[in-house]
């Protein structure tokens, strides 16, 4: 299947998960074995090659990063909402589109000095790709990327990732 009519099945999704915000669902996507396959693949291809981790940001992320991993050969670190994991070494509060969130890394699984590629499904302002990466250099991971599948234009995503390179397959 060819990029392009992968990441055609996104659905957006009016007013979704409140009024004036537009949803990008990639669930049409995720059920297409064949869309599925060509964009684990582009992001394959996004990733440095001296990557060693990739640092999954709940929940979509956690798809994308898992199958990206097993193509890959690369371990997965679960960047979580809180209240998930028994132990953790960093947590922090972000601003979303729509409201505040925090996230937590798990304890023992990012080493110091270990070059990291967050992965996610969407960059809209950036402040889950920006708040991921705080947390993997608090623990001294050095971020190599950060790779999605759609970045929204308009809300400044990129901008707040200075200094790391921010990859999307499709820009909105």
């Amino acid at each position: 299947m060819e990029l392009g009519a992968a990441l055609d099945l996104i659905a957006a999704v009016p007013d979704f998960p409140e009024p004036g915000v537009l949803f990008r669902d990639l669930s049409p996507l995720f059920g297409s074995a064949a869309a599925f396959a060509t964009v684990v693949d582009a992001l394959g291809d996004t990733l440095a090659q001296d990557v060693d981790l990739l640092a999954a940001v709940e929940a979509r992320g956690f798809l994308l990063a898992a199958a990206l991993g097993y193509a890959r050969g690369l371990g997965v670190a679960l960047v979580r909402k809180p209240g998930k994991l028994p132990s953790v070494d960093g947590r922090i509060d972000y601003e979303l589109e729509y409201g505040t969130e925090t996230l937590e890394l798990p304890s023992a699984t990012v080493r110091q000095g270990q070059r990291v590629a967050v992965i996610d499904d969407v960059l809209a302002t950036g402040g889950t790709a920006a708040a991921a990466c705080a947390l993997l250099h608090k623990v001294g991971a050095v971020v190599s990327g950060v790779s999605v599948v759609l970045e929204i234009d308009g809300l400044g995503g990129r901008a707040r990732q200075p200094g790391v390179p921010v990859h999307a397959l499709r820009m909105v």
